[in-house]
């Protein structure tokens, strides 16, 4: 975990500015409080706030090749960066580190772009070519790592964060319209947008090459899955074992470090079948974090107290009550840097806070199984309404959504008649491409009718934008594919990687890997008939039986619990006068991006009631976040903060 910033100007009308990238790294010193290097020529300044976890002594950034001509800062790791290095040193390239970001900048050189399919890893890679003045930057597979760029007048500033961005003078923050109604449809902007106009973020799997006449993206790597009916013809008990030896791998992969590396343990499946894998791969003691609520209704800690039990782990656990969620909410916000519309992300970040306060800075964690291996409710929801579908009028197949939603207040308190008023919605449009999540899109997207008049746009309909962006991937796919890959694109690059990961990790500078998001093991799972993935209801089916005989029975058969943290009392029981402030009819109107009509009703009917549905919950959390956004980057954005120190300073003749 790093992070980068950059500069490029071509009119030489605005110079690098040491002062401005200094001050750019100290936006982000939270990524990388260890080390802070800066490279600067007439044409480029490029930095790093660097967290130190491979080659602690000789690692710094930035770093050059033999001849200087060639200038990396990265952020990330790569994980099989030996086997690279030992095959590079073959063909005579010499290092001056045993860094994996010099692998990166070697390979670089060796195949230009092409590199970045060799590589295992998560990444946001900058590249200086000096004689051909061009600059490279590049985003691993999945967006794990982020990275945002804001096209300046003949020229360009990226970074890590959005706020490194805001920095620059030239770059005005303005909420996009387009990327709240994103926002309020699929619970994130989609890349290249952001919350902000001007500024993009490089999507997943895609480069960038930056000449002094030319700015062109292109993609390396695609997710793809098999048409409907070519998928995989292994036996259950074949593809568990071959789950298993490559899950084994990744995780051996994701131990290379020079620091002490821990792990996250909720109790649940994916976690506990990492931290096992740990276990096997390393003797040592493994210190494994969780969460543990107040609130019973989310509190997982019967099922932590098993895993650690079992794993015999060094088991830390952060305590978060509902007053906690609004206390740091704010700063959860600032480093998010875009609406979000559950309060997930926060006991996240004090999780993080707990691994930094143990003195780890690397967590291996259990995201990616669900996407890819079959265990969100919502591929079991498009199963049973397709299987209701071929019924509509049955009054018994409904029934079977029961199982997926008992903790959703609505759905158990309104009955029968609700949950096939709710779930019968579009019931029969099966051919429709995106039938998975169409109806949960269209009732998120109920959130803009609170946006005012300036951010309302009645001729744009971000699901049509996305059904043309992603048809092509969608085509001939059995329904849980498709359902997969609208999920991955839409919400785990989008916000699970982000808000919920990267963002809060690194708030606290603490580094995740994810063996489920090898680019090996997502390949493999792509590739897997729908049935290996949920038989009946049954979600994970494979990774179940791959855990069989490896972890305890009580962990492999629980019913799932989903990952959820309290809302509304979090904000409106506590006395939070940022809360009362924001949400007021004047907070509202200073901003202009609601009405204060629908908020106002918001709150008054909590008044009254004294609880909100999941909607109302998603509209409290959506509005006071967009509203925090709005107070920190545009109403009180400070740029005059001070710059980062000490700090290394490397210029064109300063190489080898």
């Amino acid at each position: 975990m790093c992070g980068i910033v950059g500069c490029l100007d071509w009119s030489g009308l605005h110079r690098p500015d040491v002062s401005l990238l200094r001050r750019m790294l100290t936006s982000i010193r939270h990524r990388g409080p260890d080390e802070f290097g800066i490279y600067v020529d007439d044409k480029l300044g490029m930095g790093s706030a660097r967290l130190s976890i491979i080659d602690l002594s000789t690692g710094q950034q930035p770093i050059c090749n033999e001849d200087g001509s060639l200038w990396i800062v990265f952020n990330g790791e790569i994980f099989n960066y030996v086997e690279l290095r030992a095959d590079l040193v073959q063909r005579g390239h010499r290092f001056s580190t045993q860094s994996d970001t010099e692998v990166i900048l070697h390979l670089y050189e060796e195949l230009g772009p092409e590199c970045l399919n060799h590589f295992n890893g998560q990444f946001a890679i900058a590249i200086w070519d000096t004689r051909q003045e061009t600059l490279f930057l590049a985003r691993d597979r999945l967006g794990i790592r982020p990275l945002f760029y804001a096209p300046a007048p003949q020229g360009l500033v990226f970074g890590s964060e959005i706020k490194t961005i805001l920095l620059d003078s030239r770059i005005r923050a303005q909420l996009d319209p387009y990327a709240l109604a994103q926002t309020f449809t699929f619970w994130a902007p989609l890349a290249p947008r952001t919350a902000f106009q001007g500024i993009e973020e490089l999507q997943p799997g895609h480069f960038m090459r930056v000449t002094r006449t030319d700015r062109k993206i292109s993609r390396y790597w695609n997710l793809e899955f098999p048409p409907a009916g070519e998928e995989s013809k292994m036996s259950v008990g074949e593809t568990a074992e071959q789950l298993r030896a490559l899950l084994s791998d990744a995780t051996r992969l994701r131990l290379r470090a020079d620091v002490t590396v821990g792990s996250y343990l909720s109790g649940g499946l994916d976690s506990t079948y990492i931290a096992g894998l740990i276990r096997q791969h390393t003797p040592d003691a493994l210190c494994t974090f969780s969460i543990a609520f107040a609130n019973a209704a989310y509190d997982e800690s019967k099922y932590q107290e098993l895993a650690t039990l079992f794993l015999g782990t060094d088991h830390r656990r952060a305590y978060c009550e509902d007053a906690d969620i609004g206390r740091v909410f704010p700063e959860v916000i600032w480093h998010t840097e875009v609406p979000i519309l559950r309060t997930s992300p926060v006991p996240m970040y004090l999780l993080s806070k707990l691994v930094r306060d143990n003195g780890i800075k690397v967590v291996l964690t259990g995201e990616g199984s669900d996407e890819f291996l079959g265990g969100y409710d919502i591929y079991k929801e498009d199963k049973i309404r397709r299987f209701w579908a071929r019924e509509p009028e049955s009054t018994l197949r409904p029934l079977l959504l029961r199982r997926l939603y008992p903790y959703i207040a609505n759905v158990t308190r309104g009955g029968d008649a609700y949950l096939a008023a709710f779930f019968g919605r579009g019931l029969t449009e099966t051919d429709r491409p995106a039938y998975s999540h169409l109806m949960r899109w269209n009732s998120t997207a109920r959130m803009r009718s609170f946006l005012s008049g300036n951010f309302q746009l009645d001729e744009y309909d971000p699901v049509d934008e996305a059904l043309m962006r992603f048809a092509g991937m969608l085509a001939g796919l059995s329904p849980l594919a498709q359902a997969q890959v609208l999920e991955v694109t839409t919400f785990m690059s989008a916000y699970l990687l982000s808000s919920q990961g990267d963002r809060v990790m690194a708030a606290n500078s603490v580094e995740g890997r994810f063996p489920f998001l090898d680019y090996r093991v997502v390949e493999f799972a792509a590739c897997l008939p729908s049935q290996l993935k949920i038989r009946g209801l049954r979600e994970k089916h494979v990774l179940k039986e791959s855990a069989t005989g490896f972890l305890p029975p009580e962990i492999i058969k629980r019913y799932k619990q989903p990952y959820r943290a309290p809302i509304h009392k979090a904000f409106l029981d506590q006395p939070l006068e940022y809360v009362t402030d924001l949400l007021s009819p004047e907070g509202i109107r200073r901003s202009g991006i609601f009405a204060p009509e629908p908020v106002d009703r918001l709150l008054r009917k909590y008044k009254a009631r004294g609880e909100f549905s999941e909607f109302e919950d998603m509209a409290l959390v959506g509005t006071l976040s967009t509203q925090l956004l709005y107070q920190q980057f545009i109403e009180n954005f400070d740029r005059s903060i001070p710059e980062v120190e000490p700090v290394r300073i490397c210029q064109r003749e300063e190489c080898y």
